[in-house]
């Protein structure tokens, strides 16, 4: 039974897709292979758009979205992350290899190829390192405000394209902004005309079929395009289509291994590989929260850095997670990664079969589809609930979001995990410190914070909500030592340790130091449930001869039992009419 159970975990390891494999049904693969042709119509603009700004031909931008999205669907974890060109990798491309080789040359392609490769194996020696668990540092305050801003970003880039303006590629937001003000008297109101049109049935369509509702609204688009160049002819409307694309499949490559390559690329490659993991984890982890699935990130790691390695064999050069096409894979009703899979492969069919038809597709169309994606993607619900609960997260949340907006997509993401890191930081380093006194109503005299009620003259109990360790050392001891500003007389300390989880070694030193203080002081520090772990550090580091196991307790009765009676100075307690403990009574004045 465990060699079956193990023979299974090995293949299921070896071949992540059969965990979701038993999720495909007929109804499933009918909705994959609908959310499949809407991505590849999708893909076709702009996988030739990308190849210009990395500095490729165009049809390497299409090789880059048919092997790479198969294999990282496939062995990545999300259901719905699609992969492929992007943006910010194509700049990226651009900006490292063009001092190396003149674009568009074969010089530049055998880069960009062997670019892939490295990307690839980096982001492969992440995962087999477990790197994956860097996931968790993107909070959901980040994921939230990383998708509003990516989402206006992509509305923002098809401006150009809706209205028919002049804007310059690669532009900043405000740049976009700014530009599209100076030009107001240049829209043209054709192409406005079918990119609104295309944009309002969509609406309508998804009303009523949501699952093709992009297709149709792309369809409206276009026949729209025919009637208005039928009308007023092609040169006064100015519409632009895709145009023609290459008719064959991407062709066998090999990277260039050689030594001077290698370092050559190598500090790129790198950056690459960076860049291109946060982008995909952080895209798969926003669109599966919308989809409430659990990504798995070293899985990520692993299926971004196959489909680089084995897409660097067929021509494609270093891909990534995409959001905006990941986020139409998610709005046109992907069930499973097959999505991604009948995408590339409609791809392929489009692009030897029916390119030509490329040609009556207007872009004004395809920015009228991104705008309806880009607003689906704006997750308002969240964004309220975290504006209305947290302050500190709605300064992550709005970080990320004017980070994306005004600064770079990656550094929007590191700017809110750093942001996150601070707060986290900042709110461990204080624990929690609570003043606890014995409820004279319960039964069990059962600890409260009810700063009504009085407190032992002798003795201070504090519990600490939170990890002693060598960032929160300097807060705990302020209130340690404020307990003798405020009442010297509270010579004895007894800590509730329950909460406390972990001790370092700082956090040891100052349970010692203070023990030692208060014992100089004529009085004693005790614990009571404290954790085995906690002991274990005490122990092995000495720091328990300073303590004294005799100081140590495992139930309050025993505690309270032990100090009152055997550590108090009774001649106190006599004179003290207090009585908050039961064993006060035995020292009540007679009379």
């Amino acid at each position: 039974m465990n060699q079956t159970l193990q023979c299974n975990l090995f293949w299921v390891k070896l071949f992540p897709f059969l965990r979701w494999w038993p999720r495909v049904t007929r109804e499933s693969t009918q909705a994959d292979l609908l959310a499949g042709l809407t991505g590849a119509i999708i893909v076709l603009p702009q996988g030739v758009a990308f190849a210009t700004i990395a500095g490729l031909p165009p049809e390497y931008g299409l090789y880059a979205a048919m092997i790479p999205a198969i294999i990282a669907a496939l062995w990545g974890s999300s259901w719905h992350l699609v992969s492929g060109p992007t943006t910010a990798i194509s700049i990226v491309v651009f900006a490292s290899l063009s001092p190396l080789a003149e674009p568009g040359s074969a010089d530049f392609v055998r880069l960009a190829i062997t670019l892939a490769f490295l990307v690839g194996l980096i982001q492969l020696v992440m995962a087999l390192a477990k790197m994956g668990t860097l996931v968790n540092f993107i909070s959901h305050s980040v994921v939230v405000g990383f998708t509003a801003g990516a989402a206006i970003l992509i509305a923002a880039s098809q401006i150009k394209h809706f209205f028919a303006l002049e804007i310059a590629r690669g532009s900043h937001f405000y740049e976009i902004i700014y530009a599209f003000a100076q030009q107001l008297d240049d829209i043209n109101p054709y192409v406005t005309a079918v990119g609104l049109g295309t944009l309002v049935g969509g609406i309508v369509a998804r009303r009523y079929m949501r699952k093709i509702y992009m297709i149709v609204a792309m369809l409206f688009g276009s026949l729209l395009a025919v009637v208005l160049n039928q009308i007023f002819g092609a040169t006064t409307t100015g519409i632009l289509t895709v145009g023609a694309l290459p008719t064959h499949l991407p062709p066998l490559s090999l990277p260039d291994l050689s030594l001077a390559t290698i370092k050559q690329l190598a500090p790129s490659a790198l950056a690459v590989a960076l860049l291109a993991i946060t982008e995909a984890v952080s895209i798969a982890r926003s669109i599966g929260n919308k989809a409430q699935q659990r990504i798995e990130g070293n899985q990520e790691f692993v299926g971004q850095g196959l489909s680089n390695i084995v897409g660097s064999f067929f021509s494609a050069y270093p891909s990534s997670g995409s959001f905006n096409r990941s986020g139409v894979n998610f709005e046109a009703g992907a069930r499973t990664p097959l999505a991604s899979v009948f995408a590339a492969v409609a791809l392929a069919i489009i692009v030897l079969l029916v390119a030509p038809l490329a040609a009556y597709l207007p872009v004004a169309a395809m920015a009228g589809i991104l705008f309806l994606v880009a607003w689906g993607l704006i997750d308002f619900h969240h964004i309220a609930q975290i504006l209305r609960t947290s302050r500190n997260e709605s300064v992550v949340l709005a970080a990320t979001f004017f980070g994306a907006l005004f600064l770079e997509l990656e550094f929007a993401i590191l700017l809110g995990v750093m942001l996150s890191l601070v707060f986290y930081l900042n709110r461990t380093s204080r624990p929690r410190i609570l003043s606890r006194v014995p409820d004279p109503g319960h039964e069990k005299r059962a600890f409260t914070t009810d700063s009504t009620l009085p407190e032992c003259p002798q003795l201070k109990i504090m519990r600490i909500e939170g990890s002693l360790f060598f960032g929160a050392v300097n807060h705990v001891e302020q209130a340690m030592h404020h307990v003798d500003a405020v009442n010297p007389q509270q010579k004895h300390l007894l800590l509730v340790a329950k909460a406390i989880n972990f001790v370092d070694l700082a956090g040891a030193e100052l349970l010692a130091q203070e023990a030692e203080r208060r014992h100089k002081l004529g009085g004693g520090m005790y614990l009571y449930e404290v954790k085995d772990t906690v002991c274990g550090i005490l122990h092995k580091g000495g720091y328990i001869k300073s303590i004294g196991d005799e100081n140590i307790f495992h139930s309050k009765t025993e505690a309270l039992r032990t100090i009152v009676t055997q550590r108090l100075d009774h001649a106190i307690c006599r004179q003290c009419d207090k009585r908050i403990f039961r064993e006060c009574q035995q020292y009540a004045p007679e009379g």
